[in-house]
């Protein structure tokens, strides 16, 4: 982790001003958004004659370079040992993926400041990306809604293929690694004029070894306190909600999730959302029942081998559901069907 100048950072008052990563240069134009402990903002890079061609000559592809110097950077305030290693494990993890549709990361730095009365971190990381101003597919969720659209037939399969693409090479790594958090909220969405909308997955704090070994009663209940924290609840699958003793867990709990995104694509929602508006309603229940509710409208609503196809991602048993490649396969028979 090498930073020679990010200790620079402890000088300026971080929310304006400049901010160094390792030895180049941003001045923050605003900030794009927050949760948690962590903050983005947008930042531009401060080019002067000594600064050796900037961050781009860092960057293993080319179409990484920003044209006009701008970067999204997300910024994280670790206040224990616990969130310092899982920042290192999300750097570590971001750095094995090479896919068009993996949001990637392009520098990064850790830096250790020295606390006040008011302070209660020790570190902060500074992570870089690409930009992507358009949003995620949770703000295009909303934003349609409101105007009551929706996705035609052929952009909701293309959306959707570009994730599985995604998907496909974290799960076919020589040691599969599952996203564990598949949802419209860390989905970056980019329109292109002439061309169906980009799709980029991010945030991968939560992607893990895909395969794991349940033996026992306790690691059970680990696993469930595991996806409690680190899993959208709407977009968890049975097996991370009621993980039984003796089970392989694998990277079919994506799948699961990718069938929960697939209708939102369509519908805005996950298919079990409208559980925690009834009364006496279990999100959990109806997840582990795959109880899904199609919405009747809008006309004309989408082709019923859409349905089908979501319902066959959906299966309660993980051992049945099936895999990435089949997904592609069976996804691009629908382009090719429904594409005009």
């Amino acid at each position: 982790m090498g930073c020679s100048f990010s200790g620079l950072n402890a000088l300026y008052d971080s929310t304006t001003g400049d901010v160094w990563i390792n030895e180049n240069r941003f001045k923050i134009v605003r900030q794009l958004g927050e949760g948690g402990f962590a903050y983005v903002f947008l930042v531009k890079e401060v080019i002067n004659e000594s600064s050796d061609g900037g961050v781009s000559k860092k960057f293993k592809d080319p179409s990484h370079v920003s044209d006009d110097g701008t970067y999204a950077m997300k910024k994280v305030l670790i206040q224990n040992n616990e969130q310092l290693q899982f920042v290192k494990e999300e750097i570590r993890i971001s750095s094995l993926f090479n896919h068009p549709n993996l949001l990637p990361l392009l520098d990064h730095a850790i830096i250790s400041v020295k606390g006040t009365p008011e302070q209660t971190w020790t570190h902060e990381a500074y992570l870089l990306f690409p930009v992507h101003l358009d949003g995620t597919l949770l703000d295009h969720a909303k934003t349609m809604k409101a105007k009551k659209e929706s996705f035609s037939t052929s952009d909701v399969l293309e959306i959707f293929r570009q994730l599985c693409a995604g998907l496909k090479h974290m799960h076919n790594l020589e040691t599969p690694y599952a996203h564990n958090d598949v949802k419209p909220g860390n989905i970056l969405l980019t329109h292109r004029k002439g061309q169906p909308p980009l799709a980029v997955l991010m945030d991968f704090g939560s992607a893990r070894p895909a395969r794991r070994q349940i033996r026992s009663r306790s690691e059970a209940l680990q696993l469930q306190e595991w996806a409690a924290e680190h899993v959208s609840a709407p977009f968890r699958s049975p097996e991370l909600w009621d993980c039984p003793s003796q089970a392989d867990i694998d990277e079919r709990t994506d799948v699961w999730s990718l069938g929960c995104t697939l209708y939102a694509i369509m519908y805005g929602v996950s298919p079990f959302e409208y559980a925690l508006g009834e009364s006496g309603g279990s999100l959990q229940l109806a997840i582990v029942n795959a109880q899904i509710k199609w919405p009747t409208t809008p006309k004309p609503s989408y082709p019923e081998a859409l349905h089908q196809f979501v319902s066959w991602m959906i299966q309660p048993q993980a051992t049945v559901r099936p895999r990435i490649d089949d997904i592609l396969i069976h996804v691009d028979k629908l382009i090719t069907k429904f594409s005009h």
